[in-house]
């Protein structure tokens, strides 16, 4: 109640409140007058014609005093030492006037006490208002422009989820909840918690009159098709709205909720694809009960792979990594999640290059699942040390199978890329080549199961635009873009490592499993969109005053505009509805093995155009797109002409 008071007396136009100021001091020159009659007649007597000669002289000198000292000019919330002089003289000056009408000339009825005693309480009692006026109103004038200051936020989904994220916002000082918006046609126009539910259709309506600058998704029962629709239908309003999502609902119970918890819009809620659920006869098929080693454990495909595995309660999980940081990470993570539930989980240092070390391990554990995702797999980092690529993708891939073969292992699943297809980069020929070598094993039968899972982007990954974005979003702009027209398909990291799962469980021998990725997606179309969810504009020759602008850099050595997810044209349908099988020329093994020899050698004398040229002999579709850019090579060409420059000017001084 008073802070509503308050609300009404700070929004008062100004001349308003300077009445409203000279009313009040109108009443307490008339309490200072009542009171000093009760102090000094000991008795608080009715109004009689001495009172009111009193009270009339006080107010009609006290007044015009504080408006000629400019008492009146000052805002009373920030009264300070300024207004503090000001008073004093005001009260000074009264009280000459005061004590000389009442104290030395007298006025019959009136005590003469009264000249000093009302010149006294007035000072205290004026003071004292404006005191009050000034932690009272200044404090809540603060809090106002504070609150104002804040986002102003509403909530999409008046249902439970939103009744909780609006408890833990209360307890928030850093966003102030402005209304509810929900699709119920019977919630419109109701209240919750002090606050209406508009229809959607209002959004507009809320933005520019209420100021609202940041929309919360509560609507976690929702399928991703709707949580897709309700984002699109949100962004074609073209609003100057942040739009983010539930935080986690024990934050919200225990009102934990800070800007830092409540979660950007999950980029795949703009991909409007819900994941299938998994068949779980094939998730636990490979791995339950069973010793599974996982190469590239701490990678985002491995990582995440370790974490579905832990899930599905296999009797030994081996995490096999080469970077001692990445292996702690995912070791300390699934150690802290599982506690004491008897999964031996052992972290192993070493490199898919080193036979010996692989074959250790292996003969050691008999692992009957190997998941292979260790891998180089960005693409201009692998172009500019080609040689490297092609030995941890390929020559890793071969070692890494070749002993999981001598040691009896039931299923070995590679993970694979879109890039293997019709590659125009060294990384996605060595990915083809390492596809070539298990189709070529798999031709000599043996126990092991042979397959690769090929699939594209996955979003959140070491690498991923998506993080890349949301940074330079926050950081201002620009964001980077290589080509306007790029495409890519995009895969959450959990559906992509379930998939895999699932893929290898249908192996035969040799299988190349190919995920659906849904629609190809253009990532200006992205970059706009997560611009525009953030509440911001796109700079562009359309809206030059924008927020973010976004810059084309131009293509990176080996980068496609547009990826493929199939060689050929006839995949064929699997028992999963997000799984196909592609048919994909295998090369006789012999053969293989040939080229693959002869790729050893170029790669021990770090040839690269041998090294290219020997994918593209091997690898359908690959065509280099760039010169050489080995930063190797380039710095031993440079040498080598800087050499017979030398060599030259040598020689013609000597002539």
């Amino acid at each position: 109640m008073i802070n509503k008071v308050a609300d009404h007396l700070l929004a008062l136009p100004r001349p308003a409140k300077r009445l409203l100021a000279l009313a009040v001091d109108t009443v307490i020159c008339a309490m200072c007058v009542w009171l000093a009659f009760g102090l000094r007649l000991e008795s608080w007597g009715l109004v009689d014609e001495a009172r009111l000669t009193a009270v009339g002289v006080a107010v009609g000198v006290a007044l015009p005093l504080f408006v000629v000292s400019g008492f009146y000019r000052a805002i009373f919330r920030y009264s300070g030492q300024a207004a503090l002089i000001a008073l004093v003289k005001a009260c000074v000056a009264f009280g000459i006037v005061y004590f000389v009408l009442f104290s030395l000339i007298a006025v019959d009825g009136v005590p003469r006490s009264l000249g000093v005693n009302v010149p006294v309480l007035l000072f205290v009692m004026v003071g004292a208002s404006r005191l009050l006026a000034r932690y009272w109103l200044g404090g809540m004038y603060v809090g106002i422009l504070r609150r104002k200051s804040l986002p102003q936020v509403v909530i999409y989904g008046a249902g439970t989820a939103g009744r909780q994220l609006a408890s833990a916002l209360a307890n928030s000082r850093e966003m102030v909840l402005r209304a509810f918006v929900d699709d119920s046609p019977k919630l419109h126009g109701a209240s919750m918690n002090g606050l209406l539910i508009y229809a959607p259709s209002r959004l507009s309506e809320l933005v520019h009159e209420r100021g609202i600058t940041d929309l919360l998704l509560a609507m976690p029962a929702v399928d991703r098709a709707r949580r897709s629709e309700v984002v699109r239908s949100i962004q074609a309003l073209k609003l100057p709205l942040h739009v983010r999502t539930l935080p986690d609902l024990i934050e919200m119970a225990q009102g934990k909720v800070h800007m830092q918890d409540l979660h950007e819009l999950d980029i795949e809620d703009l991909l409007g694809r819900d994941p299938v659920a998994p068949n779980a006869d094939l998730l636990h098929q490979n791995i339950r009960g069973k010793v599974v080693l996982v190469t590239g454990a701490g990678g985002s495909i491995g990582s995440e792979l370790c974490r579905q595995i832990v899930r599905l309660a296999p009797h030994t999980l081996l995490l096999v990594e080469v970077s001692e940081y990445a292996l702690y990470s995912i070791h300390h993570e699934l150690q802290r999640k599982l506690g004491n539930t008897g999964l031996r989980i052992l972290p192993l240092m070493a490199s898919v290059r080193d036979e010996a070390r692989m074959r250790e391990i292996m003969r050691t554990w008999r692992p009957d699942t190997v998941y292979h995702a260790a891998a180089y797999k960005h693409v201009p980092l692998v172009e500019h040390n080609p040689a490297e690529g092609v030995r941890n993708n390929v020559l890793g891939t071969w070692v890494t199978a070749r002993v999981a073969a001598e040691c009896l292992v039931n299923d070995f699943v590679l993970i694979s890329t879109d890039k293997a297809v019709r590659p125009t980069n060294i990384m996605g020929a060595s990915k083809r080549l390492a596809e070539m070598v298990l189709q070529g094993l798999a031709q000599g039968g043996g126990r092991t199961r042979f397959s690769m899972v090929r699939f594209g982007n996955v979003l959140g990954s070491s690498g991923s635009v998506v993080p890349l974005f949301r940074q330079q979003i926050r950081d201002g702009g620009p964001i980077t873009l290589t080509h306007a027209d790029i495409t890519r398909y995009f895969m959450t990291i959990p559906e992509a490592a379930q998939l895999v799962i699932q893929a290898g469980a249908m192996a035969t021998g040799g299988d190349v499993f190919v995920l659906d990725m849904g629609a190809p997606v253009r990532i200006i179309d992205l970059a706009r969109r997560m611009v525009e969810l953030s509440g911001l504009s796109v700079r562009d020759e359309h809206n030059p005053d924008g927020d973010i602008a976004v810059d084309i850099t131009g293509l990176r050595p080996g980068e496609k505009l547009y990826e493929e997810l199939l060689i050929g044209d006839d995949p064929s349908p699997t028992q999963h509805p997000r799984i196909m099988k592609a048919h994909d020329h295998a090369m006789r093994w012999d053969h293989l093995q040939e080229r693959l020899a002869a790729l050893e050698v170029a790669l021990s004398l770090n040839n690269v155009d041998l090294i290219r040229q020997i994918l593209a002999a091997l690898v359908s579709g690959y065509r280099p797109a760039d010169e050489i850019v080995d930063w190797v090579h380039l710095k031993q060409l440079s040498d080598l002409v800087a050499d017979e420059n030398r060599a030259n000017t040598a020689a013609a001084a000597t002539a």
